[in-house]
């Protein structure tokens, strides 16, 4: 019995042993995901994506041409708005006591002028009689064209300061949104105050900026992609229609404008926009290898890379030492330890380890 029990006894522990080796057995390996990219020639990266703004092709400030405050403001964001439709009046006080003033002079230019008609009406029928000498028909022929001028004048003094007053008013030039507003009701504003943006243009254009070095390969009517970081999925085709000739000193970069030749409504003012350039038809430097700045390391043994051995979707990943040169817009010139194809690390090499096996992306 006694030694039943122990029998019994060994092999339920063998079995117990066998199933936990059997889990042990079945537990995956975890390798960490990698990207990856081969090594290239200078001028190789054919395609650059920058960074960019949209807006409508045509944005108007609306203000007013004389100062005052505002007492009819009929307008609200996002409004939108028809060509010549009033939307906003000043109270016009020193306009409209200017036209008064105007039209009082015009009445009193007026009446010299119907005056100095009869006078002249008058003299010229004694002259014809022989009654009046030539010196007082002349004095009053002078006197009417004076006073005729007088009236013109004062006719256009009228004119101006009836212009004055509509300088008071704002209508909306084009049809378009009214985009932001920056006064209200009871404000006292200025003349050529921005109250208003209104955007009435019909097409939707990227503001960018795109650094010397590729410059030269973007011209007008370059054909473009556009995408939206708010609008994931989606990709918009466009078209370059204007290229600074000169660098902008705030940005270091020379302005670019694209127009999105197939916008849709989910567009809106001031989204973030990515621009790619295909710049196919770049020469390409067969001598001078280059890598990513982000792909290359530093140690107390200088520069390294992490070279991808790859045997399918598994892969290993080496240190590699090598020796740079200038930095370009693409990355680092390689002067010595890497050839063209070979493949490369280019994201987390602070976490790698040199012969850690990998999965490529």
């Amino acid at each position: 019995m006694k030694y039943s029990s122990k029998l019994w006894g060994t092999l339920a522990m063998t079995v117990l042993l066998w199933n936990c080796g059997g889990k042990e057995e079945a537990t995956e390996k975890v390798l960490r995901p990698v990207k990856f990219q081969e090594v290239g020639f200078l001028g190789g990266e054919k395609v650059r994506t920058f960074s960019g703004t949209a807006r409508t092709d045509k944005i108007v400030n609306l203000s007013f041409r004389s100062s005052g405050i505002i007492v009819v403001f009929d307008m609200k964001l996002g409004q939108k708005v028809k060509k010549r439709q009033l939307l906003a009046r000043l109270d016009n006080v020193a306009s409209r006591l200017s036209y008064e003033q105007a039209v009082t002079s015009l009445n009193s230019a007026a009446s010299q002028m119907n005056t100095a008609k009869l006078s002249l009406n008058r003299v010229r029928a004694l002259y014809e009689k022989g009654s009046s000498s030539l010196s007082d028909f002349e004095a009053a022929k002078n006197s009417f064209k004076t006073a005729e001028e007088s009236y013109k004048s004062a006719k256009r003094g009228v004119d101006i300061q009836a212009e004055q007053i509509q300088y008071g008013y704002i209508y909306a030039p084009e049809d378009g949104i009214i985009a932001s507003i920056s006064a209200e009701v009871d404000e006292n504003v200025q003349a050529g105050q921005a109250v208003a943006v209104l955007n009435s243009g019909t097409d939707m254009e990227i503001s960018l900026g795109v650094p010397e070095s590729v410059i030269n390969g973007v011209n007008p009517d370059m054909d473009v992609e556009v995408t939206f970081s708010a609008l994931e999925g989606q990709s918009f085709k466009g078209k370059v229609t204007e290229v600074a000739p000169a660098v902008d000193a705030n940005s270091a970069t020379y302005p670019v404008r694209v127009v999105v030749t197939n916008p849709s409504d989910g567009i809106k003012s001031g989204m973030a926009a990515n621009v790619t350039f295909d710049f196919g038809e770049e020469k390409v430097n067969n001598t001078v290898l280059v890598v990513p700045t982000h792909a290359v390391g530093e140690d107390s043994d200088g520069r390294f890379v992490f070279l991808v051995e790859d045997q399918g979707d598994v892969a290993t990943v080496k240190k590699h030492p090598i020796t740079v040169g200038n930095l370009s817009a693409e990355g680092f010139e390689v002067i010595k330890g890497l050839s063209a194809g070979q493949k490369i690390a280019v994201a987390g090499l602070q976490t790698l380890l040199d012969g850690q096996e990998v999965k490529l992306q």
